[in-house]
């Protein structure tokens, strides 16, 4: 089916997979961090799940500003 060499199916697996990281890292990071409201840690977390790589580029720039550490 692919007649690529192992060094360049990697690549692309890495590339491919390289867009969701900040996503689970948003994800990570507002479930185990304190908000205003949980109502707001909630959007974020739903804004991370349900918006791929927009939503956890945009926790990022403002949600991670947003949140406090868990005590």
């Amino acid at each position: 089916m692919f007649d690529l060499p192992t060094s360049q199916l990697v690549l692309i697996l890495g590339l491919l997979t390289l867009p969701i990281l900040p996503n689970l890292w948003a994800i990570w990071h507002s479930f185990h961090s304190e908000f205003a409201t949980p109502q707001e840690k909630m959007a974020w977390i739903a804004a991370s799940v349900f918006l791929p790589v927009l939503g956890g580029l945009v926790y990022l720039i403002w949600g991670r500003k947003r949140a406090r550490r868990e005590q």
